[in-house]
């Protein structure tokens, strides 16, 4: 497979210059700076078109299809998410307060979060359809809540912890095994349900998440099946609510492709539901996917400029002027990457190289051993599927400003962040 392939899907290799949706990076490169984010709208729409199509092929009743807020979220994303009817999955108020911003309506906001603030509850009573309740405390925090508003209640939905997890890449992606600070175990999702009822709170259904990034939806079956017997012992009445989460995986180098099937993750949680409600006398649920960073991880490219080569014995190292400041994937999980070059990207590897950022940290990695042809000093390289956890968990380390971030549409540049500045840094002094 060709490295290209991990690229937006209207990325093209011109006159031996990387371009998107027609945009040649060496010109925004020149407008922009460097590092510069871009995004293909063109590819996040196919992304979200395709899990549309397979949940309409695969399942007969509502469901709906959640964007994940944490893997990145501004007004412009907020807004491109509701050209699909997407829910977004906000996690406290700051999320929450973008959604609003870009007028997502209140139908259209669900709210997570491992110990939800007073003030992220209140702002998820005032903006939000449906809290994902994480744990007992929170479930009597909202109760004094639901007792004082008069805002329309969002719909409860209790977070199980199943016990069961996913085969990723590094265990801090997996959140379904016992250990996990996620959701509640089975008895303790029982105390919930019979609190919500004795209180007359709105408890509308069961969500589980097992794990980001991966490729085999076998494992979700027990946990779906233990969440359907849940369901029937809990005994909901009229319409309900699914959601089996969602980490749906995405390939981030050649050696991980080809892609992961979205059909075949639809298919399998499709069938594993309208089973296991047939055999328990269940109502299909409205069910809800939360896709993540499948929807949005291959539309992302981050380009930086090489500033030095640097040989240590066999080493090659490529220093640029992006990193773990606005990408700390590999430090915080070793998350292996590829990249090309934004001139000449169909060269041949000439040898093999890390890159690294300019910050005073030794984990500041992008990608280690990757072979590359000859990579000169003031070259721009572009890395792919930069889309997800890298600018939501961007940060300011060493007084670094967060980068330029571009939509890409043909003939249509839209700046949707600018460039953070010092005077950024100061305005909170």
């Amino acid at each position: 497979m060709k490295r290209i392939d991990l690229f937006p899907i209207t990325t093209k290799i011109e006159n031996e210059r990387l371009s998107i949706a027609g945009h040649d990076l060496t010109n925004l490169a020149e407008q922009y700076g460097t590092p510069l984010y871009l995004y293909d709208r063109a590819t996040l729409d196919a992304a979200a078109l395709e899990y549309k199509s397979a949940l309409a092929s695969y399942y007969p009743a509502a469901a709906s299809i959640t964007y994940a807020g944490k893997a990145f979220l501004c007004l412009t994303l907020a807004q491109w998410t509701q050209s699909h009817s997407l829910t977004i999955d906000c996690t406290g108020e700051g999320e929450i307060g973008i959604a609003v911003a870009a007028g997502v309506p209140r139908e259209k906001i669900l709210v997570h979060g491992v110990n939800k603030s007073h003030a992220d509850l209140k702002s998820a009573i005032k903006n939000a359809a449906t809290i994902v309740v994480d744990n007992l405390s929170e479930l009597h925090r909202i109760k004094d809540l639901f007792t004082t508003t008069s805002s329309p209640f969002p719909d409860l939905w209790l977070r199980l912890l199943p016990g069961v997890t996913v085969t990723t890449h590094h265990t801090h992606t997996q959140t379904g095994h016992h250990e996990s600070k996620f959701g509640m175990t089975r008895e303790e999702l029982l105390n919930a349900a019979n609190f919500c009822k004795e209180n007359n709170l709105p408890i509308k259904g069961i969500h589980f998440h097992q794990g980001s990034n991966f490729r085999d939806p076998e494992p979700l079956i027990p946990a779906i099946e233990m969440a359907l017997d849940l369901t029937k012992e809990i005994g909901f009445s009229g319409e309900w609510h699914f959601c089996p989460g969602g980490g749906w995986g995405v390939a981030y180098h050649e050696d991980e492709l080809p892609q992961p099937l979205v059909e075949s993750y639809v298919r399998g949680i499709s069938e594993a539901v309208i089973e296991g409600c047939t055999l328990r006398g269940l109502d299909l649920p409205h069910l809800h996917l939360e896709p993540g960073r499948s929807l949005v991880a291959r539309a992302g490219v981050a380009m930086y400029r090489v500033g030095a080569v640097k040989k240590r014995g066999d080493k090659t190292w490529l220093l640029t002027d992006g990193g773990m400041a606005d990408n700390p994937r590999f430090a915080l999980y070793g998350a292996r990457y590829s990249c090309l070059t934004v001139s000449s990207p169909s060269g041949e590897g000439g040898e093999r190289v890390s890159i690294a950022g300019p910050y005073c940290e030794s984990g500041d990695i992008v990608i280690e051993d990757l072979l590359m042809p000859n990579v000169k000093e003031g070259d721009l390289i572009a890395i792919p599927v930069a889309g997800a956890y890298h600018l939501s968990m961007s940060s300011n380390y060493n007084g670094a400003r967060k980068p330029a971030v571009l939509m890409l549409e043909e003939g249509q540049v839209l700046q949707m962040l600018r460039r953070e500045t010092v005077a950024d840094l100061l305005s909170k002094d």
